[in-house]
């Protein structure tokens, strides 16, 4: 899917997903304060996760030609990458 984007479609694509990374990486890092990898940090994952799981799911073969299956795939993914890596962080920080 993301090969087929014309390139201004794929600005705009990475731009309100960067929009939203700012919103969803400053509230969680409100919430989360020391536990979570700092606003940058957590809008870097966050995009980071959106995607890559977009284009896991083109290598598996899925079709994401409806823009809300895209979208629901991307936050999905985003917000399951940001919880392995908070398990990770919480993991790592009790063997301390």
């Amino acid at each position: 899917m993301l090969w087929n984007l014309d390139p201004a479609w794929l600005m705009m694509a990475v731009a309100v997903v960067l929009v939203a990374a700012v919103v969803f990486g400053s509230a969680l890092d409100a919430i989360m304060r020391d536990d979570g990898f700092g606003p940058i940090g957590n809008m870097i994952v966050f995009v980071g996760g959106f995607f890559a799981a977009i284009l896991l799911v083109n290598v598996y073969g899925v079709s994401l030609r409806d823009l809300t299956l895209a979208t629901v795939t991307g936050f999905g993914g985003a917000f399951v990458s940001f919880a392995i890596l908070m398990l990770l962080k919480a993991g790592a920080a009790r063997l301390r």
